[in-house]
């Protein structure tokens, strides 16, 4: 005799069948290629990380990863792309400063960057330089001081887009120097570097990426680290302590960030894909090549650092007077 399923009996199984096939798909994860998306455009300093990603992970995984840049209102619309892409594995995602500022100075962002994502680990921290068209006069960061004083309004320092990296580093320069440098977002940081290059704007609070291979080129002068300690990529470039502003340090951050909701096998093998992606010496060295540090931190590690940088960025943009524009 054929026995009928009840309808709530269908139900009961098509419910338990969900995780099981659920399970069953993070366990053959990837069996497709996964878009990392970069919430801004090509050429710009996230690029360098997500290509390491995109190869060492990528080989790894015997999967191609496709760096997806999708730039915008200083990262916002490619972080949303990430917090609502489905939660399968399939599309991740970097995060960085811009994220926390953006988070401390806006309440129309369409996501909460401690809620709405699921952290894994910063992977990579890049000092700045502050560093000028080599048309300038300047030839000290104190020289510079005295030029823009001397000239309120005349000089302009670029930005990848408001309440980015870059404005907050050129305001908070502008706070601490007492100077009144102009503003001018690009729509990107690769964009910002042209111009600064091609001397639209003359001064920069630049990532070491992008600005390392024009200092050497001598298509920039670099005044000063914005940090605690100089570079190994420019070792006779004092900081900007050194050099008589103490006080101006910006670094810049990268981490890697899934939509909420992933699978917890998933989850589990970004982490453990990405902290031996870290520790291979080949990654180290290509990453340090362009001045970013490798790091990995737990995903509990990596979710009290965003509290606590976006409480540094509020207190940092009170005392420098930034707002968004």
């Amino acid at each position: 005799m054929k026995r009928t399923l009840s309808p709530l009996s269908l139900l009961i199984a098509a419910a338990l069948a969900v995780p099981a096939a659920s399970t069953i798909a993070a366990q053959t994860y990837p069996e497709r290629p996964v878009r990392l998306v970069v919430p801004f455009g090509a050429g710009g300093s996230y690029d360098p990380v997500a290509r390491v990603i995109a190869v060492y992970v990528g080989e790894s995984m015997k999967q191609q990863i496709i760096v997806d840049n999708r730039g915008g209102a200083s990262g916002i619309i490619g972080a949303d792309i990430i917090a609502r892409a489905t939660p399968d594995g399939y599309t991740v995602g970097l995060l960085g400063n811009n994220h926390t500022i953006t988070q401390a100075l806006r309440s129309d962002a369409p996501y909460d960057v401690l809620k709405d994502f699921n952290v894994i680990s910063r992977l990579g921290v890049v000092d700045n330089a502050v560093v000028v068209h080599p048309s300038l006069p300047a030839k000290t960061l104190k020289d510079f001081i005295a030029l823009a004083r001397a000239n309120p309004g005349k000089y302009n320092f670029g930005s990848g887009g408001a309440t980015g990296t870059t404005h907050f580093g050129g305001e908070l320069f502008n706070s601490l120097a007492e100077t009144k440098i102009v503003h001018v977002p690009y729509k990107g940081g690769g964009l910002a570097v042209v111009g600064l290059v091609g001397g639209e704007v003359q001064m920069m609070v630049l990532n070491m990426i992008n600005a390392d291979p024009h200092m050497k080129a001598g298509r920039l002068r670099g005044l000063a680290m914005a940090a605690k300690t100089r570079h190994p990529l420019q070792p006779d470039l004092p900081t900007t302590a050194e050099a008589g502003l103490p006080g101006m340090e910006m670094s810049q951050w990268y981490g890697f960030v899934v939509p909420n909701g992933v699978p917890k096998t998933v989850f589990a093998r970004w982490q453990s894909e990405l902290k031996r992606m870290v520790e291979l010496p080949e990654a180290k060295q290509r990453l340090a090549s362009q001045g970013v540090t490798a790091m990995y931190e737990t995903p509990q590690q990596f979710h009290a650092y965003l509290k606590q940088d976006i409480e540094t960025m509020r207190k940092l943009a009170k005392q420098a007077n930034i707002r968004a524009e």
